[in-house]
């Protein structure tokens, strides 16, 4: 069978990489790899790190691009892309525009799509945006739904959608496998200067729409705040390219000789990063994944999240964007020890580092005898 895998950004990536590793081991499977590099540079790190041949790449980012130009440029360059592969499934992941406009792109070619990181709601189409509207619209169009937990499965059942779920674990925890070392080097020059003898880490990523502005201003105060009370903290923000980001984040907290703002790192050097962190705040979704299966601790700087069960099994705390609460929450941690290894301890919801082999397998079943 012919499985194209389509993704065009570095959690995508980050993800997708061990499933397309994994399928590689079928003889019996031909993998296609189509990037639509909907993020550029982010993105070809991930994919050189898994060491991956790309067939295809449209190249669709741009200066100032919109959710409307990407849209348009994957639908445009997907159709001679899936015309003159014809594979048999179209294979995309989670919540990005790149997965929606895929999918849609194979729809019009009446291909068969498999959404990996299914079923995961805020039920609010704003929160967030546009994210939540991308992997409901790509849940509809979706053949093959690869759940990576029972509350998703849940989800995708109160939709209607039942038949094809596979309940699979998330690909991430695979992916940690093959990033994570004893005795790691980071490549980064920045991070390799910072000095941490004796000091606990407090890793921070904020980027998301609905944060910037105010929301991340008051995420900065509770930065600022908590290096001012825990004269052992240190804080290392690998920032967003993204300019609105930046000229928030640099003038707040450029300046604080304990807070060191670096540039996005690559896979390795972040998933490492987390495995020696004291406490993660963070409004990333992945991280929420993969923190837990190092131990770490995560608030979360957002009002909800489509990762419930991570708040459920107790190895996230959802703390919103309020620098009050935020602080109050670090400080708890900080302070209350049978907490913070309550956390830590606490079982990662995500899975055992298999989810990929069960996605193959669940390919394999569908396409028993059709192919």
């Amino acid at each position: 069978m012919k499985i194209m895998c389509a993704f065009g950004t570095r959690p995508e990536a980050i993800k997708m990489c061990p499933l397309i590793k994994k399928m590689k081991e079928y003889p019996q499977i031909e993998t296609v790899v189509c990037l639509t590099s909907q993020h550029e540079e982010m993105l070809q790190q991930v994919v050189d790190i898994f060491q991956l041949r790309v067939d295809h790449n449209l190249h669709v980012m741009k200066p100032l691009q919109t959710l409307t130009s990407i849209t348009v440029d994957i639908l445009c360059g997907m159709k001679p892309v899936l015309e003159q592969e014809k594979p048999d499934i179209v294979l995309v992941h989670g919540d990005t525009t790149t997965s929606f406009a895929v999918a849609l792109a194979a729809f019009y070619e009446q291909i068969p799509v498999g959404h990996v990181e299914a079923g995961l709601r805020t039920y609010d189409k704003y929160a967030p945006y546009p994210e939540e509207m991308n992997r409901n619209l790509t849940g509809r169009i979706a053949e093959l739904h690869f759940a990576p937990t029972e509350l998703n499965r849940k989800n995708l059942n109160r939709e209607n959608i039942f038949d094809h779920v596979y309940v699979t674990g998330n690909t991430v925890i695979d992916a940690l496998q093959t990033t994570v070392k004893p005795n790691y080097h980071y490549k980064d020059r920045k991070l390799m200067s910072i000095q941490l003898d004796g000091k606990r880490l407090m890793l921070v990523t904020a980027h998301r729409r609905e944060n910037l502005g105010r929301p991340l201003k008051d995420i900065c105060e509770a930065i600022l705040e908590i290096t001012k009370k825990y004269m052992d903290i240190e804080v290392i923000y690998p920032m967003h390219l993204n300019p609105r980001v930046r000229e928030t984040v640099e003038p707040m907290l450029g300046r604080n000789p304990r807070i060191h703002l670096i540039d996005p790192v690559d896979v390795e050097d972040m998933h490492n990063l987390m495995a020696r962190s004291y406490l993660i705040l963070t409004d990333s979704g992945g991280i929420q994944e993969e923190a837990p299966a190092f131990g770490i601790p995560v608030i979360v700087l957002r009002n909800e999240t489509e990762r419930q069960e991570a708040v459920d099994a107790g190895t996230v705390i959802l703390a919103g964007t309020e620098k009050r609460k935020i602080v109050q929450i670090v400080e708890e941690l900080i302070r209350d020890r049978d907490k913070y290894q309550a956390m830590s301890r606490a079982v990662n919801p995500y899975g055992d580092g298999h989810a990929s082999e069960r996605i193959v397998s669940a390919l394999l079943e569908y396409f028993k005898g059709k192919v």
